[in-house]
């Protein structure tokens, strides 16, 4: 009766999770006590894709907002981070993720005073963070914003442009000082 119960369990989780948009790509884990949030709105469903061995910390938000979210194998997402995939946000393997990190792939325009910022749509720009990428806690990473393999962005950065391959980058807005060594 107990092994009845808990396949019975596991299959409504399975079920509300694909309802959500939710895909698995290959086994994974998610930890005791997670909270997160997975990008599901009445209007606009979007998909987020989830590799294996990914961790998801307490209070992570996964929002597609119709767009999609994938996230590689073996990516952590610390607590409180908030990922907004309205625009595509994809994550590389093996990426760390801090804790109160922002990731966004859509932005306003600044329209004349005579219109609300409010009514103007939504700028759609696809975000890129490579393999083996480290973000610093409380980093955010703009819309339209390539970050390329191997780097390492620094605590409370703000990345709004492009970073290269093994670039060590820091600040607001976030300059490269270094290269990580091969």
């Amino acid at each position: 009766m107990r092994q009845l119960l808990k396949a019975a369990l596991l299959a409504c989780r399975s079920w509300r999770l694909r309802r959500l948009g939710v895909r698995h790509t290959a086994p994974h884990r998610l930890g005791p006590g997670l909270h997160a949030r997975l990008g599901w709105r009445d209007s606009r469903p979007g998909a987020i894709s989830i590799g294996p061995r990914v961790w998801l910390e307490n209070g992570v938000v996964l929002d597609a907002w119709g767009g999609h979210i994938n996230l590689g194998a073996d990516v952590f997402i610390g607590p409180y981070a908030v990922i907004y995939g309205h625009g595509d946000v994809e994550i590389g393997d093996a990426c760390l993720i801090s804790m109160h990190c922002r990731i966004v792939s859509s932005n306003h325009t600044v329209p004349p005073r005579s219109i609300d910022i409010r009514s103007q749509p939504d700028l759609l720009q696809p975000t890129r963070i490579g393999r083996d990428v480290w973000l610093g806690a409380g980093v955010t990473v703009l819309g339209g914003v390539t970050i390329g393999d191997g780097c390492v962005v620094g605590a409370g950065a703000v990345v709004t442009g492009d970073l290269p391959p093994g670039s060590i980058a820091v600040g607001v807005p976030a300059r490269v000082v270094g290269q990580r060594s091969p």
